[in-house]
């Protein structure tokens, strides 16, 4: 288990998925508090992209309208002596000590490796993805890809452009290139409809993928965790809004049926665990232990499926996903706290970046001759 001490939690972000970081920060805050022999710092990182220090023990709707009252101002700042620090007497700096960090924002900078990428610079053990790991998980025309080069079955996935072909007929979902959750998903007809959403839609507008819709497919989630060793959980089936319904399910397992209002991902509707034949609980198992490794899986990620009840498709990872995906872990039983110290344990254990300057020794400096000579 993990012996860190000192522990910032960071939530919020300038995110889409903002509101429901509040709800995973707040919420591992609270478990981690229940040790009395350690300090946890709840780090609140606003919409604006300000940093503040709030109380670990304040419910979520102290945040509906911003930053909170009593929030005490931080900086992060990279370099030798990089960390968070708030604003002392005289206006100097004064450090705030932890000795990792577990980020729980969903979505935008927080999980495209844009926070990893500055934690590293601070010298500060983060659990969860690496730079690479983050980056990758957002990216779905990449990871789609990596899918495809492995060998593993997926829908057909297309960058979608003003006027490139797709060499597959409609109906079609549109999902946003770079993001963490079902927001900004469509599903449409025509492929000119689905061009009209590039410059319509503000979740678009940094890219998206096209795939054929299946509306006879159904997803099926699994969640990894990579230490001490590479374990996975139980298998899910979200039911989709509507679903055993007159009119029949969602066309999508969207935000509002991950979310439900007042009860979470941890109380959205599922089968736990799946009702699937084992055949397909295997190949989903392999599956999910590839791309894992493929990918470098730090911390826990959920990697979910999509099924028509006889072939799987990898869909998609999300490499901080909601809840910290802690309600798969029944088979095998682990619970929030144990999840956390895992995580904070590979934190300290693994670290997400090793720098060396091996090779520059300044020889190439020393043979360089004239700048100016090199411009002409």
């Amino acid at each position: 288990m993990s012996q860190v001490k000192k522990i910032g939690v960071v939530f919020g972000g300038p995110s889409p998925e903002h509101d429901v970081s509040v709800l995973t920060g707040l919420q591992a805050a609270r478990e981690l508090e229940r040790n009395a022999s350690r300090t946890v710092s709840a780090l609140y990182w606003s919409k604006a992209g300000e940093w503040f220090e709030v109380d670990p023990a304040l419910e979520a709707a102290a945040f509906a309208e911003g930053v909170p009252s009593g929030a005490s101002p931080l900086r992060l700042m990279v370099g030798s002596d990089g960390g968070f620090a708030a604003r002392a007497a005289l206006g100097r700096q004064k450090p705030l000590p932890v000795d990792a960090v577990l980020n729980c924002c969903h979505g935008g900078p927080g999980e495209d490796g844009s926070l990893q990428a500055v934690l590293d610079l601070a010298g500060i053990p983060h659990a969860g993805p690496t730079v690479a790991g983050a980056a990758l998980g957002m990216d779905k025309l990449a990871f789609g890809a990596l899918v495809t080069a492995l060998g593993l079955p997926a829908l057909p996935r297309a960058l979608l452009t003003s006027g490139e072909p797709v060499s597959y007929p409609g109906p079609y979902i549109v999902k946003p290139r770079f993001g963490g959750s079902s927001i900004g998903i469509e599903v449409v007809d025509e492929l000119a409809t689905a061009r009209a959403l590039l410059s319509a839609s503000p979740h678009l507008r940094t890219g998206a993928v096209v795939e054929p819709y299946r509306g006879d497919l159904f997803d099926l989630n699994i969640a990894v965790r990579s230490w001490p060793d590479l374990s996975l959980s139980a298998i899910e089936r979200p039911i989709r809004a509507g679903q055993g319904n007159p009119g029949g399910a969602g066309e999508i397992f969207g935000y509002a049926d991950k979310y439900v209002p007042g009860v979470g991902m941890t109380g959205a509707p599922r089968e736990l665990p799946a009702r699937i034949d084992p055949v397909t609980e295997k190949r989903i198992r392999e599956a999910a232990a590839a791309v894992a490794d493929v990918c470098g899986v730090r911390g826990v990620a959920r990697l979910d499926f999509l099924s028509d009840g006889n072939e799987i498709y990898v869909n998609e990872i999300n490499t901080i996903p909601g809840s910290l995906a802690r309600h798969l872990w029944i088979e095998p039983q682990l619970g929030f706290g144990e999840l956390l110290e895992f995580m904070l344990g590979e934190a300290i254990a693994r670290p997400t970046a090793s720098y060396t300057t091996a090779g520059a020794d300044g020889s190439v400096l020393a043979a360089a001759g004239s700048i100016s000579a090199k411009l002409g």
